[in-house]
């Protein structure tokens, strides 16, 4: 074990040494609980950061549940667990979606992160990294609630979206996602983003809560991000395995992600790590075995 822990050390501390490349902006998307919304949000933001001229790659790391491929029509002949056994290259891997969005399909493969090989884990972060060169953003839909799988990421992550609705049980989870990423990866950056609002004083009452809250208890700030409206037009695309933000685009969900792209470019990034940095992260923490 020992051993495995010198060479995974050697390969990340190797990565520092590279020449520096252009650092696409990575963003980790979440939820405290499943069912509010956070792979649309993903799908739908991702579409129309392309649309405002942004080059977006779009990775299903919700690995139990992985289902960005349905929402958006496709049928990857490979996934993510394929590259990272070696079977097949990240160009195999990597596909056209809608509006120009590429696409990386969950599978298996990072179930067992941590049992990774020196091999696989420098397979990964060379290759992986090479997505910084030709894209803005990296989107990351991870899966819901604080299993280690999902915590694993988001505390390797720079930026996150901790998506909830108006319900108090979805509040209390997305609270206990941001403790623990307070906690644990106090430089991050949180955004809040609240989905399946009647009206915008819905939406500013939820930010406000958490707002509140994490600043008494956790003394960490959180950034509104914006809301979605509740639309019935996004179960119909849903069922159309189409997304709404090119099904019905001048909905009321659609307008509200369009709003919240354009907030994204507004904001700075929190680092220039990107995804490379992340990369390093995620693989460090099995460093210490």
């Amino acid at each position: 074990m020992r051993d495995q822990a010198e060479r995974l050390r050697e390969i990340v501390n190797s990565q520092n040494n590279k020449p520096p490349v252009r650092r696409a902006r990575t963003i980790a998307i979440t939820s405290g609980k499943g069912g509010v919304g956070k792979t649309n949000l993903s799908v739908n933001l991702a579409i129309h950061l392309s649309k405002l001229g942004q080059r977006v790659t779009l990775i299903d790391t919700d690995l139990g549940l992985a289902n960005i491929d349905l929402i958006m029509g496709l049928t990857p002949k490979y996934h993510l667990g394929h590259f990272l056994s070696g079977e097949q290259s990240l160009s195999d891997i990597v596909i056209e979606g809608p509006a120009g969005v590429r696409v990386i399909a969950g599978g298996s493969g990072f179930q067992e992160l941590a049992d990774l090989s020196p091999w696989q884990v420098d397979h990964c972060i060379t290759n992986l990294a090479v997505l910084e060169e030709d894209n803005d953003f990296i989107i990351l839909d991870t899966g819901a609630g604080i299993s280690n799988k999902v915590i694993r990421f988001l505390l390797a992550a720079e930026e996150i979206i901790v998506v909830t609705i108006p319900e108090p049980t979805a509040i209390a989870d997305a609270y206990g996602v941001i403790k623990i990423i307070s906690r644990e990866n106090s430089s991050a950056k949180v955004y809040v983003a609240v989905n399946m609002v009647e009206n915008q004083e819905e939406g500013e009452q939820v930010y406000e809560r958490l707002m509140l809250v994490a600043e008494k208890f956790l003394h960490f700030p959180l950034e509104p991000l914006g809301f979605i409206f509740n639309d019935a037009t996004v179960s119909k695309a849903v069922k159309r395995q189409q997304p709404f933000a090119l099904t019905y685009p001048e909905s009321k969900a659609s307008l509200s992600i369009l709003k919240i792209a354009q907030k994204m470019l507004a904001l700075p990034e929190q680092s220039p790590g990107g995804l490379t940095l992340f990369l390093r992260r995620l693989f460090s923490r099995q460093l210490s075995g």
